[in-house]
């Protein structure tokens, strides 16, 4: 049984892993960096330079990803919106509301040459890092550095005095824990996540729910519009209905895809974003959310389910990293393929069997930046977690003399992240490498 200490814990770290976010989290990131550095500045209208230095993760998730209400892509106009609109208190949702007279300013600003990009290199650089330098005309200079989080201010100086944050990063609040762990996150494991969401509170657990339903409107949204490559829409057409027919399975790819569609084309939604990912909110929410509907379970169970894979998800991303070259779209499946087997009255044994069945599936999948085609790796991830769903449902499950799959649930999962975060390193800076490099070519162009 959980403790209260442990419940207590798990509670908060869910709520500070699921947050709403506009715009892709990379660049959201981005401009958030720049906003906590450009806030110091007295006059932002009498800039002479604004560089940002950038980990190599942090550079390819933010390359070719739409930005909200701009029509524009890229990391330019994120830095510029930072400037311009200065409000850090915003957090992730900084991007979420502007004038259009604030939106020319920030073209203006990339327009001006101003604006540098660099890569931060160099020993011991997390793979989620971001530094801002701004300097006016009067000298003076402002600098802000965000780690390891997307959130997570650690540095913020006007000329070389270090500052307070008008809102700390929410990273670092912690007040108000009775436990003796405070200020760390509690270390996931199997059957802490499963215990607690089939049997903790029901109360601490409702606004998971209503996530699931702000990650729906981000769908519908992008049903009634067209956004990216209109993968959902694709699914209602009469093409899409002619060979996937009206299945659930097809409305969970319907309704992921939708909102992946929506968030990575730049559409003025807000998403809850899991583990500093909107895309992962998106894909461990809308298929457990969906079928769930279609089967009629109770609120309760729909929440439970949520729960299930939202804390998957936090769980390997514990051990995995913010950023590493497996797409996230393998850790959300990973997490929707367990919730589903509960839905479908699965066992313990067979929640794991589907977690296995996932792993032994999709594990090699790449991520190649935040991009419109994000929808089609969700696509894939959800239908992969419902063939693991239901071949665990009939006995069927990879075994541990299988590839990277263990025995062992915990050593599984264990296996999945050192892939991800050690095994595919050379991969990532080959990614970015041809990704950099198109970049390239296009500007000589």
């Amino acid at each position: 049984m959980l403790t209260p200490c442990q419940l207590k814990q798990i509670a908060e770290l869910v709520h500070r892993e699921v947050v709403p976010a506009t715009g892709c989290t990379e660049p959201a990131a981005v401009a958030l960096t720049v906003a906590y550095a450009a806030s110091l500045l007295e006059d932002r209208a009498q800039l002479s330079r604004v560089e940002v230095l950038l980990s190599a993760n942090m550079l390819k998730n933010a390359l070719g990803v739409g930005i909200p209400g701009t029509s524009m892509f890229g990391i330019p106009i994120a830095i510029a919106l930072g400037v311009i609109l200065a409000r850090p208190e915003k957090q992730l949702e900084l991007l979420d509301c502007f004038s259009c007279e604030e939106l020319q300013h920030a073209k203006e600003l990339v327009d001006s040459g101003l604006i540098t990009i660099g890569l931060k290199e160099g020993e011991g650089i997390d793979k989620l890092y971001v530094e801002a330098l701004l300097e006016d005309t009067a000298g003076h200079c402002a600098r802000a550095v965000l780690c390891r989080t997307h959130t997570g201010l650690t540095e913020l100086e006007l000329d070389g005095v270090p500052q307070r944050a008008s809102r700390q990063s929410v990273e670092t609040e912690r007040e108000g824990s009775p436990c003796p762990e405070q200020g760390t996150d509690i270390r996931l494991d199997f059957d802490l996540v499963y215990e607690y969401s089939l049997t903790g509170p029901i109360e601490d657990m409702d606004f998971i729910y209503e996530a699931a339903q702000q990650n729906k409107r981000a769908s519908e949204y992008s049903l009634g519009h067209s956004c990216g490559h209109q993968l959902g829409k694709m699914m209602q057409s009469d093409l899409g209905k002619q060979f996937f027919g009206d299945t659930v399975l097809a409305q969970m790819l319907t309704y992921t895809s939708s909102a992946c569609d929506a968030r990575m084309d730049g559409a003025p939604v807000t998403v809850m974003s899991n583990s500093g990912s909107g895309n992962q909110g998106i894909s461990s929410m809308l298929p457990v959310l969906t079928f769930a509907e279609h089967q009629g379970a109770s609120r309760e169970e729909a929440t439970r389910a949520l729960m299930l894979s939202s804390l998957i998800v936090i769980y390997i991303k514990q051990q995995l990293g913010r950023l590493s070259c497996l797409c996230g779209m393998v850790v959300s499946g990973v997490g929707t393929a367990c919730a589903l087997t509960y839905l479908l009255g699965g066992t313990r044994d067979q929640a794991i069997g589907a977690i296995k069945n996932m792993i032994g599936n999709v594990a090699g999948m790449i991520c190649d930046g935040a991009k419109p085609s994000c929808s089609l790796k969700a696509s894939t991830g959800v239908g992969s977690a419902m063939i693991a769903a239901l071949l665990s449902m009939q006995g069927q499950v990879v075994t541990g003399n299988e590839g990277i799959v263990d025995e062992d649930i915990d050593r599984c999962i264990s296996n999945l992240a050192e892939l991800g975060r050690e095994g595919m390193a050379l991969t990532d800076q080959h990614v970015l490498k041809i990704m950099t490099s198109k970049k390239a070519k296009a500007a000589a162009h």
